[in-house]
């Protein structure tokens, strides 16, 4: 039989491999740790939500293939939420699409809006998608670092990763199509400041670019901190791809219900990619999120309150157990540097601490392609229940 000699995976993936991800969960399986890797939450959202999916079901709503863009009551609730929450006006037959989960909108709109040998600028650490999909757009990704800073807010001392915004206007150049944004920003946990969206923005109406932004997380803020959608600033609503995400705001990660709210061109571009991947998906969850996305202020408040006592929880657990901690200021990730343990490789780190305290956690270098950048910082989840992460911050306390 003859050998096939050429190698079969295409090459613009050919640096993308199995994930840290599945490595670190499979570890955690093998020895019995507590996994503050990969992040899922550990319990359901609410039960009345999970029964309108139940009743969808019953009642034959979307078990057929449902509309392409996405049921038109989820297109209204998504364009409601966009209005109520932010002041930006989308029409939902227009402006609005469904989706796979924020990672089939990301691809869609890298696949869409990015030609072969354009260049795409993203805030590194990215979540790793984000370099999966510039490779198959067969765009060039360029990273901008977000780098550890030590200053003053509010009257207290905050450490945070901040965006360099000299960095960025250099890395424009005349082959450069978009910048690939997420805020509030995994894994740093950092949520951008109205005064570095604006300056991208600016940046982006100057060079006349698109910007992609990720805001997955974006109900998941703390401290006082403002989520702003750079799409409600000066010049950009024309120019930006929103990706919104039901998984990380109602606690239903598997149901794969997310969606883009962009002008009619941007959307009908989008779309042009999305219908040759899933095509549709996720017919009755549609309808139960629509119903989430109409949920009272007590429901978001709580779901903040609660991760907010968690990441506190955490936080505090991983200081007392030697670490330098990135208390954030979204997500329901922390960064921590492990240098004041004596370590500095991130991936070791990982791999050994199962065996030393039966935890998983993720090396932040697998986001970075500067690798020596993030090669001191790991990440933990706070998205499990209380009495998991006390026992996991029992544990931890054996590095001390």
């Amino acid at each position: 039989m003859a050998v096939m000699t050429r190698p079969l995976l295409n090459r613009r993936l050919a640096e993308f491999g199995t994930t840290i991800f599945a490595e670190m969960s499979a570890l955690a399986a093998r020895t019995g740790s507590i996994n503050l890797g990969q992040g899922f939450p550990d319990t359901d959202g609410p039960e009345e939500i999970r029964e309108a999916a139940v009743r969808a079901l019953r009642d034959g709503r979307g078990n057929q293939y449902p509309p392409g863009p996405g049921v038109p009551e989820l297109r209204s609730a998504i364009a409601d939420h966009q209005r109520e929450r932010y002041g930006l006006a989308y029409d939902p037959d227009a402006e609005v699409l469904v989706t796979a989960g924020a990672t089939e909108a990301i691809a869609a709109a890298l696949l869409a809006l990015v030609e072969p040998g354009d260049e795409v600028i993203a805030l590194e650490p990215y979540y790793d998608s984000y370099a999966a999909c510039i490779a198959m757009a067969g765009g060039t990704r360029v990273p901008v670092t977000l780098r550890p800073h030590e200053g003053v807010r509010d009257g207290a001392a905050e450490r945070r990763f901040v965006l360099d915004l000299d960095e960025l206007r250099a890395a424009v150049t005349d082959r450069t199509r978009l910048i690939l944004l997420n805020t509030p920003h995994n894994p740093t946990g950092t949520v951008l400041t109205r005064a570095e969206l604006t300056a991208v923005a600016e940046l982006a109406v100057e060079r006349d670019l698109l910007v992609v932004t990720d805001e997955v997380y974006e109900h998941l803020v703390f401290d006082g901190a403002e989520h702003l959608p750079i799409a409600s600033l000066p010049g950009m609503r024309e120019r930006t791809v929103t990706i919104g995400s039901s998984g990380k705001t109602f606690s239903f990660t598997g149901w794969k219900v997310g969606w883009i709210t962009a002008s009619p061109e941007l959307t009908s571009a989008v779309r042009s990619a999305k219908q040759f991947l899933t095509y549709v998906s996720s017919g009755p969850f549609q309808y139960a999120i629509a119903e989430a996305l109409r949920l009272p202020a007590a429901y978001f408040d709580g779901l903040r309150a609660d991760l907010r006592a968690k990441r506190d929880l955490l936080s505090e657990g991983l200081v007392q157990a030697g670490f330098e901690v990135y208390r954030p200021a979204g997500t329901y990730f922390v960064t921590t540097d492990i240098r004041p343990l004596g370590a500095t490789d991130g991936f070791a780190f990982c791999r050994s601490l199962p065996e030393r305290a039966g935890v998983v956690a993720i090396p932040n270098a697998v986001f970075y392609d500067h690798r020596e950048e993030g090669a001191p910082f790991v990440r933990f989840a706070f998205c499990k229940k209380t009495e998991v992460l006390e026992e996991a911050v029992s544990r931890l306390k054996r590095l001390a």
